[in-house]
């Protein structure tokens, strides 16, 4: 019995230590506002903009941030491969916006492109939302 015991402590504590290293490894991920990338925006400086925002939220939106592409995000690590990825340089500024409430769709999406190679990427903070207020320049939505 006592083996026994000590076999599930064992597991638990192995598990548990996985957990920790696997969090560990998570890229950081870095943020941006919305006036920031407004005055990138502004001075025309070259910066991808990612849309990963949910299909009903985009469907249900007229507008996207000027300049975005709207990907869903459980194609994101799929579409890397693709334009306009596919040519970007590695070191490009990319990022990422949701409708959220803690962006945590936007987070997902720069960590899979992180580990995709990109080493620019940062998350609009407050995403779609904070966009709205900061009045951030829009285009109408592509219709699919």
């Amino acid at each position: 019995m006592r083996t026994a015991k000590r076999c599930i402590v064992v597991v638990l504590f192995v598990l548990a230590f996985g957990m920790i290293t696997v969090h560990a490894q998570e890229p950081t991920v870095n943020m941006i506002t919305a006036e920031e990338l407004k005055t990138k925006l502004a001075s025309n400086q070259p910066v991808l903009i990612v849309d990963v925002r949910s299909a009903e939220g985009f469907a249900a939106s007229t507008t996207t941030v000027k300049g975005s592409y709207h990907y869903k995000l459980r194609h994101l690590k799929y579409r890397v491969q693709y334009p306009p990825f596919k040519d970007l340089p590695r070191n490009a500024e990319v990022v990422t916006y949701c409708a959220c409430p803690k962006d945590e769709s936007s987070i997902v999406a720069a960590r899979i492109l992180q580990t995709s190679g990109f080493t620019r990427v940062r998350v609009l903070q407050g995403g779609w939302t904070e966009w709205l207020k900061a009045n951030g320049p829009v285009q109408p939505r592509a219709r699919n």
